[in-house]
């Protein structure tokens, strides 16, 4: 299907996937076959052209953005296109060209300004939320700030703790602002293009490591006139046991959670451990699952109980974190009764958080087990690699992580858990 190839690597006689046909795979079982393939880069440059055509008031702005085209191609072709008025290469200063975007939006311009990385947007974050966020409000809605921040957010690889902060909980928490965390190429391309179209000021987050990676797209999503609604999440995979939540990269790996079998399992430590461990300890509540005694002791030797034991879980992406689709989030707990939470961002005070608090308020008599939060870890990303891989929830594996999946005897049901604590 869609021409992946699916190639195992092999673990003591174990077949595995890698990060990158894991990725495809999932894609493969969310779009239909027929669909044509293109990446998150080509998705968010083509929604840039079709809006910068339509309307000669969008104008892009940042460093490299012209001439070098985009610090990862993002906005290949567009200079040579429209020209420097409207691809505007900046000095090496967020605050002076991020304040000269907001003040053309107030003069009814529609810029849209590129970070290199949002780690950078911290040198502008006075004109983000000071001028952009509260100028409608505090002029009585006599000034629109129709603008677009956008650029790579979250961790990447090897960058230390300067360079690999997410900002959604940051920027989700401001009245006045509109966020977004897509993560396919119909996200990006949809929610980019209903960004710019909106009147109020959008922080638009993205993922470096998913600009490479190739989604099916539909003929509908690639008509000009296409747009995603903002504040609206999507379920990826409907199931009824658990629901799942996540946003950007996270997405990708709450679909593998879901779908993986034991034996296709690429196990990295810090991530499959806990979401696998804290979404069994949910299930066990009040179901009376069954687990072989040795997964207590050693949770690295935890086998895909998910899929092993039928469990249906029910994937949400939640595409827009201001405003947040809680009526769907909630639902979907209503129907499932059970909820976890995914991101890659700090724990307090993080999205999770205030996904748990709207369940709690408005969903508490549906829950038939605490709500789980997964997150990274609550201290500074490091610089070395492998504790990089410990501090951020994540599936790329190492061969010394890959284990051999025992088969359950039929006597491990008369092992009658009811919660694991670990």
């Amino acid at each position: 299907m869609l021409g992946v190839i699916r190639q195992r690597v092999t673990c003591r006689g174990i077949p595995t996937l890698t990060l990158e046909q894991g990725m495809r795979v999932v894609a493969s079982r969310t779009f239909s076959s027929s669909a044509k393939e293109i990446t998150v880069r080509e998705a968010l440059n083509s929604a840039l052209d079709e809006e910068m055509s339509a309307d000669p008031r969008v104008f892009l702005m940042g460093e490299e953005v012209g001439e070098y085209q985009g610090a990862y191609k993002i906005s290949k072709g567009l200079l040579e296109k429209y020209g420097p008025d409207r691809v505007v290469d900046t000095p090496i200063t967020e605050a002076g060209f991020t304040g000269i975007g907001v003040g053309a939006a107030y003069y009814g311009l529609k810029p849209v300004i590129e970070f290199m990385t949002f780690n950078f947007s911290m040198q502008a974050i006075d004109h983000i939320i000071n001028s952009a966020a509260k100028s409608n409000y505090m002029s009585a809605g006599q000034i629109s700030v129709p603008i677009v921040f956008r650029g790579p957010n979250g961790a990447a690889a090897g960058v230390g703790a300067q360079h690999s902060q997410c900002y959604a909980a940051w920027y989700g928490s401001i009245p006045g602002l509109k966020v977004l965390a897509p993560y396919s190429s119909e996200d990006a391309r949809g929610l980019l293009k209903a960004a710019i179209r909106d009147p109020d000021p959008v922080v638009f987050l993205e993922n470096e490591l998913l600009y490479g990676e190739s989604f099916p797209i539909s003929a509908e999503t690639l008509d000009s006139s296409f747009s995603l609604p903002i504040g609206k999440a999507k379920i990826e995979r409907e199931g009824k046991d658990v629901t799942i939540t996540a946003f950007s990269k996270m997405v990708g790996y709450a679909l593998q959670i879901r779908n993986l079998k034991t034996n296709e399992m690429v196990f990295p430590r810090m991530f499959y451990n806990r979401i696998r461990v804290r979404v069994l300890r949910i299930i066990c509540i009040n179901l009376q699952s069954y687990i072989f005694y040795n997964c207590m002791w050693n949770p690295y030797r935890l086998p895909g109980i998910l899929a092993k034991e039928g469990i249906s879980a029910e994937v949400i992406n939640l595409r827009s974190i201001r405003p947040l689709d809680r009526s769907t989030i909630n639902a979907s707990v209503r129907k499932t009764n059970r909820l976890v939470t995914v991101e890659e961002g700090f724990p307090q005070h993080g999205v999770g958080a205030e996904i748990c608090a709207s369940v709690l308020e408005d969903s508490f008599e549906y829950l038939d087990a605490p709500v789980e939060r997964i997150a990274g870890a609550d201290v500074p990303m490091p610089y070395a690699a492998n504790l990089e891989r410990m501090a951020v929830p994540q599936q790329r594996g190492l061969a010394t992580d890959q284990v051999h999946w025992p088969q359950l005897p039929k006597r491990y049901k008369e092992l009658k858990l009811t919660k694991i604590n670990l």
